[in-house]
């Protein structure tokens, strides 16, 4: 009973992440996205083109849901055979949680017709799902998974291309059967789900580097180790003017470390120098550390 207890306490935080991430997501598709026939690329883009040829074609429209469940099972046998591991497992958990939200909530049967809201709306909601579900390391399954999947085959070509192309031929055949103005408010929303995702995803791993050029680099480096708790590197240098040898301290920190760094310097060298840099991903011991998958 303990042991599972430890096992919730250790999931849980992710799953509530993913839960939350994929509700804003499916909020997007059926609230927005759906209704007005814009198409983001994606299985669930993909699985509203197929809604409106069926029911074209037959007369019967296939739920979104149902479209982007079928679609999914033979890319996650794929990637299961090819992946495995922890990465397969919380991204199938996020897919079924997607799957679950798409056929849990409505949708309106007399949808807004303002686009700019929806493009912004659903650019928000879907760049916050998809935040929240990439900062615990899995996807929701879909091009994401197919795009590593084709990636395993053609290794020649990058994941990132593979999914552009991908995003693409989906984003076409939306303006194919919706026509050009629902694909260019798509594209809209699709700018805004990139950046706010980015935000999300890298805002908790952002850092800051720290170049410190002193005499007194040793006093510096300890005091940063003793009461920051963060390591120090040491550099070898030589200044181009003098051609003296030079210590520099190399030190990566929290955001809300970096001060305390420039006056822990500053106050044991005021003529230190100092350089402070943003960092995109930091990966390792005392910061997020990679998931293998």
């Amino acid at each position: 009973m303990m042991e599972g207890k430890g096992k919730l306490g250790k999931y849980g935080p992710d799953l509530i992440r993913i839960v939350a991430g994929t509700m804003c997501m499916a909020l997007a598709v059926n609230f927005v996205y759906e209704p007005l026939g814009m198409v983001t690329g994606g299985m669930s883009g993909l699985s509203i083109v197929i809604r409106r040829l069926t029911g074209r074609w037959t007369g019967f429209q296939m739920p979104v849901w149902l479209s982007n469940l079928l679609l999914n099972i033979p890319i996650f046998w794929m990637a299961w055979r090819i992946k495995g591991g922890h990465y397969m497992r919380m991204t199938l958990v996020a897919n079924i949680c997607f799957t679950a939200a798409l056929f849990l909530i409505p949708v309106p049967s007399a949808p807004q017709k303002d686009f700019v809201l929806a493009a912004v709306v659903g650019g928000v909601l879907t760049g916050a799902g998809l935040g929240l579900v990439f900062s615990r390391g899995c996807s929701t399954g879909g091009t994401d998974l197919l795009g590593a999947v084709i990636h395993h085959f053609l290794p020649y070509y990058p994941v990132g291309q593979i999914l552009f192309v991908l995003d693409c031929l989906i984003i076409a055949a939306g303006a194919w059967v919706f026509g050009i103005r629902s694909a260019v408010y798509a594209a809209v929303a699709v700018y805004l789900t990139t950046r706010l995702m980015d935000m999300i995803v890298a805002g908790g791993s952002f850092a800051k580097l720290a170049y410190i050029i002193s005499d007194e680099y040793e006093a510096i480096g300890h005091a940063v180790m003793s009461q920051l708790g963060r390591g120090v590197t040491v550099l070898e240098g030589t200044g181009m003017y003098t051609g003296r040898q030079r210590k520099t301290l190399m030190c990566v920190v929290d955001r809300k470390q970096i001060s305390s760094v420039s006056h822990i310097a500053r106050k044991i060298d005021k003529k230190a120098f100092v350089i402070i840099s943003d960092i995109r991903e930091v990966q390792g011991e005392g910061f997020v550390e990679k998931i293998q998958s």
